[in-house]
């Protein structure tokens, strides 16, 4: 669904009738308060997000409201420009595929495997290669392969991280500029997403009297080669471009990189799966779920509810929301769509609760918690006395990146700590 686009006189009569509306400068007044104003609660979600900008330390709302709404409503009330840059990168809408199998007008012309070639700098038998139709290399020697396997040790089991390699890497990455992330997800997608965080994901979620957070379990390896046909089928490509695009975004992992693991998780990454590591999957995993992320969207509307998901992370909240009977529906639609819940990680957090989604809290609005700030802070003070390295008791094999990237974490919620913390690290011997 795409924004809508507001005269200059009906952007200045939604925002007086939020003025006149709104009873307190909160995400769930505020979305009450446009959507009696006459947007769509997706639409609401947009603009509520312009107005509690995440990277404000205090959120200054109180005064001045209507020009507030005003302003974040300013680039839906211009008309569409009218212009003939073909070179401006087009959006495509996912849409059945069509029964011909042949590529709309608004796709690159690819209709055989040399243009595709051509497209992404490579000969054919180069393609080929890459995109290990016959499954060569998953018993290859480790050299031969596209992929460099890993594992992460979880409280759980372990998660696999399969890296593409550099020239593999690169070829993802012009996909999913070229390709896969001009396809849009849905709206409740709010990870992976540029210009999305995860406070965009949490804000709908605050100050509310119930939250519930659902787990996908081993959400890529569950994403199988055919889904992923279907994404691209769907957005026109042709059958046989369609296969070749979905091999070069899917790894079948060796069997020597599976030995030990549980037999479920060893299955799906028997099979040709999304791998996590690769620049395509995450984009590509939000256009999978969109079938759920619509189904659980058409859900929380008709109950009043809110919901968004940040990669495999789904939330739901309500005023009045039957927590048991809203994650009856969750498992099942869940199931219905091919995933499977973690069972460990599924929480109804009440309002007495600390209610954390993504690792935020938010009881009163999307921030780190102490716990967690506190414990980097005091990394950080340590780390001053005793140089960087001394610290790195997980053994990062880039500490500093680590620790500025944890503090980046923070800092989209508040700045402030976030120059305290950045002032920290730059007396640190790294």
């Amino acid at each position: 669904m795409s924004d809508p686009l507001f005269s200059p006189d009906e952007a200045a009569e939604i925002a007086a009738h939020v003025e006149a509306h709104l009873t307190a400068w909160t995400w769930p007044e505020m979305q009450r308060a446009l959507i009696a104003a006459g947007l769509s609660p997706e639409f609401a979600d947009v603009v509520g997000l312009r107005l509690f900008d995440p990277s404000d330390d205090v959120v200054a709302g109180a005064s001045d409201i209507e020009s507030r709404i005003l302003g974040a409503l300013r680039d839906r009330t211009a008309p569409l420009p009218e212009t003939d840059d073909r070179s401006a990168p087009a959006v495509w809408e996912l849409t059945e595929p069509s029964s011909t199998g042949r590529v709309r007008d608004d796709l690159p012309d690819i209709y055989d495997v040399e243009q595709l070639a051509h497209w992404l700098n490579f000969t054919v038998p180069e393609l080929e290669w890459f995109a290990d139709r016959g499954r060569w290399l998953r018993n290859a020697r480790e050299p031969l392969r596209h992929y460099r396997v890993f594992r992460v040790e979880k409280r759980d089991g372990f998660r696999v991280i399969e890296a593409p390699k550099p020239r593999m890497r690169e070829t993802q990455r012009r996909l999913l500029r070229r390709l896969v992330e001009r396809i849009p997800p849905h709206p409740a997608a709010r990870g992976f997403v540029r210009g999305s965080s995860t406070a965009a994901f949490a804000w709908p979620h605050t100050d509310r009297p119930v939250v519930l957070r659902v787990d996908l379990r081993h959400c890529f390896e569950s994403i199988d080669a055919r889904r992923v046909r279907h994404v691209f089928s769907a957005a026109g490509c042709s059958p046989a471009i369609a296969r070749i695009l979905t091999e070069l975004c899917t790894t079948a992992t060796p069997p020597d990189a599976i030995h030990g693991l549980d037999p479920v998780h060893a299955g799906l990454l028997r099979e040709r799966h999304l791998p996590q590591g690769a620049p395509t999957s995450p984009h590509l995993a939000n256009l999978v779920l969109r079938g759920m992320d619509r189904r659980l969207a058409g859900f929380a509307a008709h109950n009043d509810l809110r919901y968004t998901r940040y990669g495999d992370d789904l939330a739901l909240s309500g005023d009045r929301m039957d927590a048991d009977r809203v994650l009856w529906t969750v498992l099942r639609v869940v199931a219905d769509e091919g995933f499977t819940v973690h069972p460990a990680k599924t929480r109804i957090m009440h309002a007495h609760q600390q209610q954390r989604l993504a690792g935020l809290v938010v009881n009163d609005r999307p921030q780190v918690s102490r716990a967690d700030h506190d414990a980097l802070r005091a990394l950080l003070h340590n780390a001053i006395r005793t140089g960087g390295a001394a610290q790195n008791h997980d053994g990062h094999p880039d500490f500093r990146a680590h620790v500025y990237g944890k503090i980046a974490w923070i800092g989209a919620t508040s700045p402030a700590r976030r120059d305290k913390l950045l002032d920290m690290a730059s007396h640190v011997d790294w």
